[in-house]
């Protein structure tokens, strides 16, 4: 952790549909339950992203409406039965959709963040 910055004390509001995104690239790494996907965001953003159960499971159910995401009934290493999801075909095609969009975003951010002199 960084030093200076206290996990989850400064909450970070995601962008709208952003969820959805990382979600979804969390499923790129295969197949998980809700709680293993809310573990890998918070890792995986050095413990800077917390997704609430609130967040969380209206997304996924949200996302395997629309295709992107299935799910199956399995057990977890500690023998509890849990819901595991899979990103789909199209879950994989919505993500570079999105993904695409992230990066126009971030660049047009960039811009206005540093701007650069003009003439």
């Amino acid at each position: 952790m960084s030093p200076g910055r206290e996990p989850f004390l400064n909450r970070v509001e995601l962008l709208q549909g952003t969820l959805d995104m990382l979600i979804l690239q969390t499923l790129q790494w295969g197949a998980q339950h809700g709680y293993g996907i809310s573990q890998a965001l918070r890792a995986q953003s050095g413990e800077v992203l917390q997704v609430e159960t609130g967040s969380l499971y209206p997304a996924l159910h949200r996302m395997e409406r629309q295709g992107w995401i299935v799910s199956k009934w399995g057990q977890t290493e500690q023998k509890q039965r849990a819901k595991y999801y899979r990103i789909t075909a199209e879950g994989k095609k919505q993500l570079a959709r999105d993904r695409s969009k992230w990066e126009t975003m971030v660049a047009a951010i960039g811009n206005i963040l540093t701007p650069t002199p003009e003439g």
